[in-house]
């Protein structure tokens, strides 16, 4: 698989805000088989960033949310407001 078929698209709520500010984190949806390796490599490749730890989950709509944490020294704000979100 290419590298953007990963990630889907950012998902959006107000949870996913107030993890983006307290947590550094960002929330995509991904795509099925994706693994942890491969959103991670493709999160640093498309936004020019470190990623600390991904975790993800099958939600029971039946698509794939991935929790990204950046390192301390990159901003979700930031890539955040790249995406068009904030």
């Amino acid at each position: 698989m290419d590298i953007n078929q990963f990630i889907i698209r950012p998902i959006i709520t107000e949870k996913t805000f107030w993890l983006i500010e307290k947590r550094n984190t960002l929330v995509f949806a991904v795509h099925l088989k994706a693994n942890k390796k491969q959103i991670k490599k493709a999160v640093e490749e498309l936004f020019k960033v470190k990623v600390e730890k991904v975790n993800t989950l099958i939600t029971p709509k039946g698509y794939k949310k991935a929790y990204v944490k950046l390192k301390p020294e990159y901003s979700a704000a930031e890539i955040a407001s790249r995406l068009g979100i904030l």
